[in-house]
């Protein structure tokens, strides 16, 4: 069997199926055995373990999956790459390749038949126009996850592990902070890829928490609180969330609850870390 991890053998195979590919998709395929090799030892891959492989593309990294883990589950949203698929991966049993959105799937459901239940490894290569929907998509519906190993954009990167104060913190930082621990495990050069992409890449594993960092007595409505924040950086948090249409509480009940917790009225969304969001959506009446 052809390892895909080489520009020759995944040149072949996209010449002998005519594949043209598609930007909608966000298409970038990785010619690169050597980042191949550390996705695998980042998402820590064993003979035990069920991996969820989001976006497989030709198979590349699915065949290096296979050949460490248990079963694969490879969920592909391009129709015109699942005969591919099934070609690259002939060789292996252990490999189920689902033509699907991913937004649209049942992933509990996978999960609690193909593993009872217990957490899966989830392996990904995003287009970086569809990362944080799937990462939230993810971590929302609390489906049981062990590590999410990711090949994003470099600043997608960086933004989901920074803290408060600087440029790239933001609604998809908190959210990752409060479900997992990021870590970049390696920076990736657009030549890694084909085609090349116009920016760096880099590849981040998020560890889920065995138990959130901070005690919220609504999840929701403390990331309704983040978002609203965040969505007009430049507005004090008050009146960020004075003109959030899901959010009801008075400018009074908001200034109140920050005077509380020794906060001025004008301070901005983006200066405060997880814990204070955590106490502020409490103190709002979270219960």
């Amino acid at each position: 069997m052809a390892t895909l991890g080489n520009p020759q053998n995944t040149i072949a195979v996209l010449k002998k199926y005519n594949f043209n590919f598609q930007k909608k998709f966000g298409q970038n395929f990785l010619i690169d055995t050597h980042v191949l090799e550390k996705i695998i030892s980042a998402a820590n891959v064993g003979e035990e373990d069920f991996v969820l492989e989001i976006g497989p593309g030709i198979g590349t990294m699915t065949q290096y999956l296979c050949e460490h883990g248990r079963e694969v589950a490879a969920v592909e949203i391009d129709k015109n790459l699942i005969p591919i698929l099934e070609d690259t991966l002939s060789a292996y049993a252990n490999v189920q390749i689902i033509h699907q959105d991913i937004l649209k799937m049942d992933i509990n459901r996978l999960v609690h038949e193909k593993n009872q239940g217990k957490p899966i490894k989830v392996v990904a290569n995003l287009p970086y126009y569809i990362t944080t929907p799937i990462i939230m998509g993810l971590f929302e519906s609390h489906v049981p996850i062990e590590s999410i190993t990711i090949m994003v954009q470099k600043e997608v990167a960086d933004r989901m592990q920074v803290g408060p104060g600087t440029k790239d913190y933001g609604a998809l930082s908190l959210a990752v902070q409060y479900y997992a621990k990021p870590e970049i495990v390696a920076n990736v050069p657009p030549n890694c890829f084909m085609p090349r992409p116009k920016v760096g890449s880099a590849v981040i594993r998020l560890t889920r928490h065995q138990q959130a960092p901070v005690k919220v007595m609504q999840e929701r409505q403390m990331f309704a609180l983040i978002r609203a924040s965040f969505n007009q950086r430049r507005k004090t948090l008050v009146n960020g969330l004075n003109n959030a249409a899901d959010i009801s509480y008075s400018k009074e009940q908001v200034v109140q609850a920050l005077e509380k917790m020794g906060l001025p009225a004008n301070v901005r969304g983006e200066t405060l870390t997880l814990e204070q969001f955590a106490r502020l959506s409490n103190l709002l009446g979270g219960g």
